[in-house]
């Protein structure tokens, strides 16, 4: 781990703790995660991921633990406020406004930057339409940016699945984030989707400046995108290092990868 971190770290997760009742969904997890890096998160279903990206987008606030974001602890913060220092995430299931636009999906994401009163624009205060307006430009950018032009005014709904996911991301990238959370991206897609998918990982991280942590089951994906990965099994951490390390691991073989992850090299 020395030397995947030597970049700074941008998100230090400390031996948290997460229960509901008496179910322990995640126990003493710690992660390290420099900035500038694209880093998986994996595990058999129920082992605790999503429930790991709750605690640190502030869903939950963990029973023990501490997680420091660009040093600072956000324990404790609602998600809005995580959100307005720089963090991102998108969702297993897809949580677009079906009835709205693609274009008003994105400006949504950007309001979290507003400047203005939410109630300026209804008395047409010259600075708030000005705000408007450029929110408005600055979710034209992104849409075009994604290659999301040609649904820039049809409903989220009626968009294809693989345009949708790509939505969410430029909804999420409207924030401004620093770092991205990426829940099964890859869920639904075909093969040919899931290695498209690999090259517009790395295409945000550098076009955005981006940091990226993604949960992902599809192992071809996370073998092939992620410089870093941990793996979970009911709620504990059970193995981390590269892709080779984790490949080769015979506990992760057993619990988790089966005996064809060498294909997935």
């Amino acid at each position: 781990m020395t030397s995947f971190a030597q970049n700074g770290l941008l998100l230090d997760v400390q031996h948290v703790t997460m229960r509901f009742g008496g179910i322990t969904a995640v126990n003493d997890l710690s992660m390290r995660i420099p900035t500038g890096s694209i880093t998986g998160l994996i595990g058999p279903n129920g082992a605790g991921k999503t429930t790991a990206f709750n605690v640190i987008s502030g869903f939950y606030n963990p029973q023990e633990g501490d997680i420091l974001f660009k040093g600072h602890s956000v324990k404790g913060f609602p998600p809005h406020r995580i959100c307005r220092a720089g963090m991102a995430r998108t969702f297993q299931n897809i949580r677009l406004f079906g009835s709205e636009t693609a274009l008003e999906n994105v400006m949504v994401g950007c309001q979290v930057r507003r400047k203005s009163q939410w109630w300026m624009p209804v008395f047409s205060l010259p600075s708030a339409r000005r705000e408007e307006e450029e929110i408005r430009e600055k979710a034209k950018g992104l849409i075009h940016r994604l290659a999301l032009d040609s649904y820039m005014n049809e409903k989220a709904s009626s968009l294809p699945y693989g345009a949708q996911r790509r939505l969410e991301i430029a909804r999420a990238l409207a924030t401004s984030p620093d770092f991205l959370l990426l829940d099964e991206p890859a869920a639904g897609m075909n093969p040919q989707e899931s290695t498209e998918l690999m090259r517009f990982i790395r295409h945000i991280r550098d076009e955005f400046d981006l940091t990226i942590l993604l949960i992902e089951h599809d192992m071809k994906v996370v073998m092939g995108v992620c410089q870093y990965i941990w793996v979970l099994e009911y709620g504990q951490l059970i193995a981390e290092g590269d892709p080779d390390a984790i490949r080769n691991n015979p506990r992760v073989i057993e619990a988790y990868l089966g005996e064809d992850v060498s294909n997935h090299a």
